[in-house]
């Protein structure tokens, strides 16, 4: 049983977007920085967007907000803080490298990155969650999860695993939001993890480059 009610869980987002106006626009910003990287094949560029995402919303959703209606928020953000310095990490270290995809991963990886920057709030829109009372691109855990499973897909050759770990384990958490908490939009959530680890693991075995 959820420490929270369904009312209580949509006024923290409410609250939440209107306080941190305009990010939720800085966080599209954010995006295109991110596929500029892409193009360019900047991982120090791309880890940066990323890792910004996931900080920001470890701190500002997850503390600040989230951890006002369940205590497991305090781990959530801690967790989220962790992937964003181990993106951080990998991208100046030159641990992984990026290109813009081909193939079954690039079409899966783009998908992904279309559903979370564009479907996700117009799937929320439609299906009654209504600005401010929904999860919003970029600065709320669901699609930030989503997006980065799309781009880490892109990577080549391989991606360090210690990276993979807790965005799968948001995929199970978070989406369980599309039974627990009338979220739709999250149904890919669960999806995303257990499409994107088997072929991003896969890829590590057989150490093939991704196209670009």
């Amino acid at each position: 049983m959820l420490p929270f009610t369904y009312e209580q869980f949509v006024d923290v987002f409410a609250t939440y977007n209107t306080r941190i106006w305009p990010a939720q626009v800085l966080a599209y910003l954010v995006a295109l920085a991110i596929l500029f990287g892409l193009k360019r094949r900047s991982a120090n560029l791309v880890c940066a967007g990323l890792a910004l995402m996931w900080l920001w919303t470890g701190v500002a959703y997850h503390w600040m907000h989230f951890a006002s209606i369940n205590k497991a928020a305090w781990l959530f953000g801690a967790l989220f803080v962790l992937e964003g310095a181990l993106l951080l990490l990998i991208g100046a270290t030159g641990r992984i490298r990026f290109g813009t995809g081909a193939g079954p991963l690039g079409v899966v990886g783009w998908g992904f990155i279309a559903y979370a920057t564009v479907a996700y709030p117009l799937l929320g829109l439609w299906t009654g969650h209504g600005y401010p009372r929904m999860p919003t691109f970029g600065v709320t855990p669901c699609p930030v999860t989503i997006f980065t499973f799309g781009v880490l897909l892109l990577a080549r050759p391989v991606v360090p695993k210690s990276v993979l770990v807790v965005p799968l384990l948001w995929s199970l958490v978070g989406g369980s939001a599309a039974f627990l908490l009338q979220v739709p939009q999250d149904w890919v959530l669960l999806f995303s993890g257990a499409a994107a680890l088997p072929m991003l693991l896969r890829k590590d075995s057989r150490t093939v480059p991704a196209s670009t």
